[in-house]
């Protein structure tokens, strides 16, 4: 049986995203001009390979879409809509990590490799981190270089430096 999947265009103060919902929760929203847009539709494709695309509403896309107007204007910091991320079984280990960055904070691939209980493991958590195809929800963007500085994000550099500067903005 094919799995359905809803698609919503959301426009952000950051550019346009694309969001898809199965009838479990957001399995995609990417920013429409990232780069690596296309992969991860790829990405995508090969996780759920009986998935059917319909352009039509849903009612957790119109959620998706309020909390993220929350977000940008900073009356949000946790997201309430149900995710349904695909991938490995690694790359959900180092998603659910990445979850409990706590929104304005930052820590490093090394950190987060230490978190997951794999400290040797920064290189597969920054790759894992790069496929991450619920960008914001799943909070990639507060992961930085051991020097702190800005690295790695599929949306680009200026968009994960617009995120922290916004979450510093609201943080409460």
């Amino acid at each position: 049986m094919a799995t359905p999947l809803f698609r919503k265009p959301i426009v952000t103060p950051l550019g346009e995203m694309s969001a898809w919902a199965s009838e479990r929760g957001i399995v995609f929203c990417e920013f429409t001009d990232s780069p690596h847009f296309g992969r991860e539709m790829r990405g995508l494709e090969r996780c759920l390979p009986d998935m059917r695309r319909e352009d039509r509403e849903h009612p957790l896309l119109e959620q998706l879409a309020v909390e993220l107007d929350e977000y940008f204007a900073g009356a949000r910091e946790r997201f309430d809509v149900p995710l349904h991320p695909v991938g490995t079984p690694f790359q959900l280990e180092v998603w659910r990590v990445l979850q409990t960055i706590p929104y304005g904070e930052t820590c490093s691939y090394a950190d987060e490799a230490r978190m997951l209980g794999r400290p040797t493991a920064v290189r597969a958590v920054a790759h894992a981190n790069g496929h991450n195809r619920l960008p914001i929800l799943i909070p990639c963007h507060r992961v930085v270089g051991a020097d702190g500085s800005l690295t790695g994000y599929s949306s680009g550099i200026g968009r994960k430096s617009e995120l922290l500067r916004l979450e510093s903005r609201f943080r409460r």
